[in-house]
């Protein structure tokens, strides 16, 4: 995707292999920072802290977290180490653990002196099958929007697309899951108009979601998370689209919290003679093929201090952090939750578009 008219990916090596770039997403869209990760330690930082973040985004963080580390030891030991440290830095999104594990399989059926350079060129391939599966994304979720889009009955009014934090290229390595096929949209002359879900408490939708899609120049608004539904009791929502940090094998969608408050208004709903359609935008790594419904997915539990606080510019332009409830309050932070797959319309992976039932033929 383009910055400022100029080509950027979130993450990319060092050309001879000693450090990784990424962009620091805590600090958008305030301003835009480039971070050099040179370690493990920092690496895991980095996802952990969301400067890094996305499922598709962490488990590509991972790979480069494990060709750092064989920078330091190439032992067995360590490999296992490390795996579990990277593994435990963000719990929910599969593509994680996924990555660890395609990493550590290929690490050890290597002799030690070849750990760091299988290391970090399997890190590299990776990366570049990511922002393949996302085009891939792109191009079949453009299908489903053009032929609603031609199918809706106010005819040439903007299509409106409803989205819940950010999947867009930001989450990814390049081009995004939910958003690729919105950008598709926007340059293959579609009007559509996003409405972008504020997603509190870290404001995802409002903070990375409105800003690259400003960056690309695709109309939208951002809305208060409540709003939603109420926007598609007025007929103002034609479709939704969400990423996801993990789909089961039975089509449960784990998404970040508030998802499944979308997916419940989105199916009471009715647009074009049909109920508002809810898609969740995945490659195929997301889909844990191990668990059977999204009952079994841990919820990762983050800092209370993401909702009892909230950041922003001041007047004069000054980045600050204000305290939003009673010193006296205490505050719960569940990261995710699960839309069941009777409320999901179809997965759009780079495989193509499936219902949550027949799901197995993306395998």
């Amino acid at each position: 995707m383009k910055v400022a008219q100029k080509h950027c990916r979130t993450i990319w090596p060092d050309a001879r292999c000693k450090f990784v770039q990424i962009i620091d997403q805590t600090k958008l869209p305030f301003a835009f920072e480039i971070v050099r990760v040179q370690s493990l330690e920092q690496m895991v930082h980095a996802i952990s802290t969301m400067q890094v973040r996305g499922a598709p985004l962490i488990g590509v963080a991972a790979a480069y977290g494990m060709a750092l580390a064989m920078l330091e030891d190439e032992s067995d030991a360590y490999l296992a180490q490390v795996a579990e440290l990277l593994i435990a830095s963000r719990p929910t999104a599969v593509n994680l653990a996924w990555a660890v594990g395609r990493m550590v399989a290929a690490l050890q059926a290597m002799p030690h002196t070849r750990r760091n350079f299988t290391a970090w060129r399997l890190a590299a391939n990776i990366a570049e099958e990511d922002v393949a599966q996302n085009q891939a994304i792109g191009q079949h979720g453009f299908e489903l929007i053009k032929s609603m889009y031609q199918n809706q009955l106010i005819k040439d009014r903007p299509f409106n697309i409803l989205t819940h934090c950010n999947a867009g290229w930001l989450a990814t390595v390049d081009f995004g899951t939910a958003l690729a096929p919105i950008y598709a949209a926007h340059d293959a002359g579609i009007k559509v108009h996003v409405w972008v879900g504020e997603t509190r408490p870290r404001n995802q939708g409002a903070f990375l979601t409105a800003w690259e899609l400003a960056q690309h120049g695709v109309p939208h608004t951002v809305i208060t998370d409540n709003a939603g539904g109420h926007l598609m009791q007025q007929g103002l929502v034609d479709m939704v689209i969400v990423g996801a940090d993990r789909v089961t094998a039975n089509g449960d969608v784990c998404n970040k919290i508030g998802t499944y408050l979308k997916a419940l208004a989105a199916f009471d709903n009715i647009v074009s003679n049909q109920r508002i359609p809810f898609y969740a935008a995945v490659p195929s790594p997301t889909i844990d093929w191990a668990l059977t419904s999204g009952k079994d997915i841990k919820i990762e539990e983050r800092n209370g201090d993401e909702v009892s606080s909230i950041q922003g510019l001041d007047k004069g332009g000054k980045l600050q952090t204000v305290r939003v409830i009673p010193l006296e309050s205490s505050a719960a932070n569940p990261a995710f939750d699960v839309t069941p797959a009777r409320l999901v319309s179809g997965i759009i992976t780079e495989k193509g578009v499936f219902a949550p039932q027949n799901l197995h033929e993306c395998k």
